[in-house]
């Protein structure tokens, strides 16, 4: 491969028919980090966190009507989903997911955008859950993109938060049992306290990593000290009707003292006395400068970017930067885009569903068209990653989605890649000539095999068919 070629490939999202080759190909890479803007221009037409909220609630009070009229007409079956409230709710997740796809095609700056997606699956949240459906884009854009070449610890107080993340890990629920509002609920006979889910989440996977000496203890004094920790007109019940008189905008972080936890807490044998939402930020940023964690975020991107076992050295010289520059990212970025083992000329890493068809998009010069039903293009675009086995922040749990060959390459999702590629090379215009794009995009990355099997398609069409599921476009 040429260097070009892994710049595109490997630290980019693919590249498009009228890319050049690189001259300096590390440079293109540095002067990227210059160039982004965080900001994209299509969110401003996306709903606000307030806007969202309330259709949540007028789809709840639509599917408590409907199961009323149900269960009178003697019909067991409510079809929620036929719902208009549902449909115009799944609407926000949609537009959020186009716009991340056609920013993600577009790009100029592709190397950061892939570091965006890559810490957006860093703090997976899942649109499982109701209300992170119409959430989970915003997150990504209001706490990733903004924080991708900062300092980690803000990225991580950015995240934890956002209302999508509490809502995920069900922070907005947790009351400490001996605050003035937990205290209030026992006294009336309800079972309503403490949820460790954030607290255990933050030290399992978005800071020290599995098996890196914290405790139970630690995770419940994380959780006791998270409480608290909630966002404006969330929760149920109490709760909700709590966040609310306090005031703000709907879906708007709150610190709420009544739920709060008091008293001094101890993680990781260091005690930390402050008061109120204090305490919760000296323990993030500590967590965040732990050497622990330093490992385990030098591993993942090691992993993300060069192999599925990473080099041991490159892994340890990334934990170095990390802790010596005190988190900061783009530090840690340029000591990767610099090493010697991110250079190595093999196709080291499979490509997960997103990368292939942002990909496959990028070498048809954009996002085709959708002339089924020009109206339902977000929904057929979303739709389309779904088909291939990752739909867009739907990764099922707060692990995110895998990041190996291993979890991507059977022959089933192989075939899904190839009835999509059909699909999308209909788009093709005759004039087209797979074999030129296939030559001026892959150079000497060219495989002898590829170019002979699309120099024998019968159309345009199944030409560049063949070329999105060669094995250029599997690899990077």
């Amino acid at each position: 491969m040429r260097k070009t070629d892994i710049a595109w490939s490997r630290f980019g999202l693919g590249p498009r028919p009228g890319d050049e080759p690189l001259t300096d190909p590390i440079g293109w890479l540095r002067d990227q980090m210059d160039d982004y803007r965080p900001d994209l221009a299509s969110t401003g037409a996306l709903a606000s966190r307030a806007r969202i909220i309330a259709d949540f609630h007028a789809l709840r009070t639509a599917r408590k009507q409907a199961m009323q009229a149900a269960s009178m007409a003697g019909d067991a079956k409510v079809k929620v989903a036929q719902l208009p409230q549902s449909r115009q709710f799944r609407g926000h997740y949609e537009a959020q997911a186009a716009v991340r796809i056609r920013a993600a095609v577009a790009s100029e700056t592709p190397f950061v955008d892939r570091l965006v997606h890559f810490w957006s699956n860093h703090f997976a949240v899942s649109i499982d859950k109701p209300l992170v459906l119409g959430l989970a884009g915003l997150m990504e854009f209001e706490a990733i993109r903004p924080h991708v070449l900062g300092r980690f610890e803000d990225m991580l107080l950015a995240v934890v938060q956002h209302p999508a993340m509490l809502l995920y890990l069900d922070q907005v629920q947790s009351i400490g049992p001996k605050s003035q509002f937990g205290q209030k609920i026992a006294a009336r006979g309800r079972n309503q306290g403490l949820n460790e889910n954030l607290g255990r989440e933050i030290l399992e996977l978005h800071t020290l990593g599995a098996r890196s000496g914290y405790s139970q203890s630690d995770v419940t004094e994380l959780a006791r000290a998270l409480t608290g920790w909630t966002a404006v007109g969330l929760g149920n019940g109490p709760v909700q009707r709590l966040t609310t008189r306090l005031g703000g905008e709907p879906g708007d972080f709150l610190f709420a003292p009544p739920l709060h936890e008091p008293g001094k807490r101890t993680i990781l044998d260091r005690t930390y006395p402050q008061a109120g939402m204090q305490q919760v930020r000296a323990i993030l940023t500590d967590l965040a400068r732990h050497p622990a964690t330093a490992r385990h975020l030098a591993t993942k991107i090691a992993r993300h970017f060069i192999a599925d076992a990473p080099p041991a050295p490159l892994v340890a010289r990334l934990e170095t930067v990390y802790l010596e520059k005190g988190g900061d990212l783009r530090a840690v970025y340029a000591a990767l885009i610099t090493a010697p083992e991110a250079w190595a000329n093999t196709e080291s890493k499979f490509r997960t569903p997103w990368d292939w068809l942002i990909g496959a998009f990028r070498l048809q010069g954009g996002v085709p068209e959708m002339p089924d039903n020009p109206d339902q293009a977000d929904h057929q675009l979303a739709g389309l990653f779904a088909q291939l086995g990752q739909p867009i922040w739907q990764p099922g749990s707060p692990a995110g989605f895998a990041d190996s060959a291993g979890d991507w390459a059977g022959p089933e999702a192989l075939f899904r890649r190839v009835e999509v590629a059909q699909r999308l090379a209909r788009h093709t215009s005759p004039a087209t000539d797979p074999r030129e794009v296939a030559g001026r995009v892959f150079g000497e990355a060219l495989r002898p095999a590829t170019a002979q099997v699309v120099a024998r398609a019968e159309s345009p069409q199944q030409g560049m068919a063949l070329l999105l599921v060669a094995p250029e476009m599997m690899r990077r």
